[in-house]
């Protein structure tokens, strides 16, 4: 359906129409005609498909039709600053023509950058967008005042509960007023998530929208590899085919700063970017990538919640995602628009049974490319086999077990190309 179906406030459509938007994706289209009429909702739905719009321009427009007192009305909370800045933006775009105002609330920043954020919190805000911890540092000192506020959102609220914010986010809720509307959204509906659910909505409305699969237009490759064999392979394959933006996905602080070393040692135009780095320095590393002047962003899984970024060349995943949910968020930066992508994925000996699960939700079996033989022996691609192996006290994928003459037929010749 079309934005303007929603009929909502004209200077809002008016900042829709600015940004481009015209038909609605299909959170927008079950989420925002429930939010408008007060309902709390727990959603299920991924990074990618619109849900930041999805909760914004039902609450904006329940913000600007209402009586406008200077309180802060609205309060979204997210795992990352990252992920906060870039919700922000969006809302600057969207409410670009209304009153509405707002700001991020996050660590990493000075003295100075904290002061402004208190004296925006005192004398009040329409919307807040921020991570717990930092929210509850200002909560604890005394100055914001929450009693008019209306609309509660957790947003990614399954990446919050693994990151450990649980505490935090019910102690955040201690301080707003019982009378407000909740939203929640989540990628994933665990067990947690449902709990959490039950003790902050009321009556909710449920969305559950099935797992997208990555676009076909993605060349979705794999290299089954042993864990010492990954850089010198990352190595050849940067070299081999140089791109202007390419994205490396690590499931470690150690892994993202190792990798990140070996390829500026390479001369390679690379950073790395971690819950390590002050935020000065984070925003200076994702604004190069943003503007191709930075050609290799090697990211947490954490982070990259927050990295929104347009024509990426090639994913790679130096470790296999923790889920399937993950593996498609981490391939879907790439082939966006009109453009083609590649998507790499390294495996080792102890990742095969991750990444089953992964081709199991894919409902498709990805290529295994060979690797070359100057790396020496690579294990086998066996991960049921692994599986009963382990069963046994046995662990495949010894090197020894194994041979060249086997891997290959177990694999196909073709190799890796970008059409």
């Amino acid at each position: 359906m079309n934005f303007t179906e929603f009929k909502l406030d004209l200077r809002l459509q008016e900042g829709i129409a600015s940004l481009g938007f015209d038909k609605a994706t299909a959170i927008q289209e079950h989420a925002i005609p429930a939010i408008l009429e007060g309902k709390d909702m727990i959603a299920s739905a991924q990074t990618g498909t619109g849900k930041t719009a999805a909760f914004l321009l039902p609450i904006i427009n329940k913000i600007i039709t209402a009586p406008h007192g200077d309180c802060i009305k609205a309060l979204v909370i997210v795992p990352t600053r990252e992920l906060a800045v870039q919700i922000d933006q969006h809302l600057d775009g969207l409410s670009y023509f209304t009153p509405i105002s707002s700001i991020a609330v996050y660590g990493g920043g000075d003295g100075i950058v904290f002061e402004r954020t208190k004296k925006a919190l005192t004398d009040g805000v329409d919307i807040i967008i921020c991570t717990p911890g930092t929210m509850i540092s200002h909560l604890n000192m005394g100055y914001i005042n929450l009693s008019g506020l209306k609309y509660l959102i957790l947003d990614e609220a399954d990446r919050m509960l693994d990151m450990g914010f649980y505490d935090d986010i019910i102690k955040i809720i201690s301080f707003l007023p019982a009378q407000r509307q909740n939203l929640l959204f989540s990628a994933t509906m665990p067990d947690k998530i449902r709990t959490l659910a039950r003790k902050i909505l009321v009556k909710p409305v449920e969305i559950n929208l099935a797992v997208s699969k990555p676009p076909d237009k993605i060349l979705q490759i794999a290299y089954v590899v042993y864990e010492n064999q990954k850089i010198p392979l990352i190595l050849d394959l940067l070299r081999e085919k140089p791109l202007k933006s390419i994205l490396i996905f690590c499931s470690t602080k150690s892994n993202t700063k190792q990798l990140s070393r070996e390829l500026k040692r390479a001369r390679l135009n690379a950073e790395d970017m971690h819950s390590d780095l002050d935020q000065p320095t984070r925003e200076k590393v994702l604004s190069q990538f943003k503007s191709k002047r930075l050609t290799i962003l090697v990211a947490t899984d954490i982070l990259s919640r927050g990295i929104d970024v347009e024509d990426i060349d090639l994913v790679i995943n130096f470790d296999v995602p923790n889920d399937g949910e993950d593996y498609i968020h981490r391939i879907g930066r790439t082939a966006r628009a009109e453009t083609d992508g590649v998507a790499i994925t390294f495996i080792n000996e102890k990742e095969q049974r991750s990444f089953l699960a992964i081709e199991n939700l894919l409902e498709k079996t990805v290529h295994k490319a060979i690797v070359p033989e100057k790396y020496g022996e690579t294990p086998v691609y066996a991960p049921e086999k692994q599986r009963a192996e382990k069963r046994r006290g046995h662990f495949i994928g010894n090197k020894n077990k194994f041979s060249r003459s086997d891997n290959n037929k177990r694999r196909s010749n073709e190799p890796y190309r970008k059409k």
